[in-house]
């Protein structure tokens, strides 16, 4: 092997390094986006999750409240009818 050829063969390894370095970095730098493009779905999907809990938890509060509100309605005419009952008996 001459000097031309060792030259030759080493441009050609330090251009095939070149070409794995630019690979290399050319995926470091789509893992960077896809990691950012993960993180921002992972928030996006935790706020969703937490929406959708709050309006769970207001739609429950709001169905116990109409059901307190309901029962005590319904106690209360329950009490008015006897009384209207009693009254009736009695008073005549």
């Amino acid at each position: 092997m001459d000097n031309d050829q060792v030259a030759l063969i080493t441009e050609q390894m330090r251009h095939a390094l070149d070409l794995m370095r630019a690979g290399i970095d050319a995926l470091q730098t789509q893992q960077s986006h896809d990691r950012q493009m993960s993180d921002q779905r992972l928030a996006a999907l935790e706020r969703t999750a937490a929406d959708q809990e709050q309006r769970l938890r207001a739609a429950t509060e709001g169905v116990t409240q109409y059901k307190v509100w309901a029962g005590l309605a319904g106690g209360g005419s329950s009490i008015l009818s006897v009384l209207a009952m009693l009254r009736a008996f009695i008073g005549g």
